[in-house]
């Protein structure tokens, strides 16, 4: 049941350290109508099926406890669904190597790992929102659109899927890439993929039926993207070389 895979992938987002204490909150969709949500303030480690909310589209409790609290990022996964009919769940969390690169200002849409272009597609960074606010659905809303996998500057990053175990992949596979970019940063400069593997990978993630509409301008920004690193490199070392 979908109550239960909930709880599965948050139970997992607890023992994987992709959130702590009562951070972090899921959503999947029950119908057209309604979403089963996390309610506020849950450990998401120790989360009961029947914990679960029934809300609708405008954020009305149906189904819950006395209190029936909803998770306080509710109007980011609200304007998620309404965004994006072909999304059936919503992972927020907070792993540490995405929100320590936005910490110093390193963005994931860089092109690395083929990976993760191919299972992600372009990874867009926010700027900063108040978390728990209306601010965080306003700072997603022109992305999501083009995007399955969103980090939230200084906060954490957002994932979505067919279901709850998709949304989880991306977060595993995004905080895995992340991890591997700062690691690179550590040890030199990371070289970006060039334009025409970028664009090979699009191709392929749309042949796999996770392409969006729109990453052909995502492409677009990739190359450009590719194109300014390779430039700077270049200049680095004629720098270097005439020293």
């Amino acid at each position: 049941m979908l109550r239960e895979q909930i709880v599965r992938v948050a139970r997992r987002m607890q023992a994987e350290g992709y959130i702590a204490g009562a951070a972090g909150n899921l959503s999947a969709r029950l119908d057209a109508e309604r979403l089963l949500i996390t309610p506020a303030g849950a450990n998401k480690g120790e989360l009961a099926p029947e914990a679960l909310l029934v809300i609708d589209l405008e954020g009305n409790c149906l189904e819950g406890d006395g209190s029936c609290r909803p998770s306080s990022e509710l109007p980011m996964h609200l304007e998620i669904y309404r965004r994006r009919p072909d999304v059936g769940a919503v992972v927020h969390a907070h792993p540490v190597h995405c929100v320590a690169l936005s910490l110093v200002g390193v963005s994931l849409q860089t092109p690395y790992i083929p990976e993760a272009l191919v299972l992600l597609g372009p990874v867009a960074t926010t700027r900063y929102a108040t978390p728990s606010s209306t601010e965080n659905r306003d700072a997603i809303g022109g992305l999501i659109g083009e995007h399955d996998a969103i980090v939230l500057a200084h906060h954490g990053s957002l994932t979505v899927g067919r279901d709850p175990e998709e949304a989880f992949m991306r977060l595993e596979v995004l905080e895995h890439t992340a991890k591997t970019v700062a690691l690179a940063h550590m040890i030199g400069e990371p070289r970006a993929l060039s334009e025409g593997a970028v664009e090979k990978l699009l191709a392929m993630r749309a042949g796999y039926g996770l392409g969006k509409e729109g990453e052909s301008t995502l492409g677009m920004r990739i190359a450009a993207e590719v194109e300014r690193l390779t430039l700077s490199t270049q200049s680095r070392n004629v720098l270097f070389s005439a020293k």
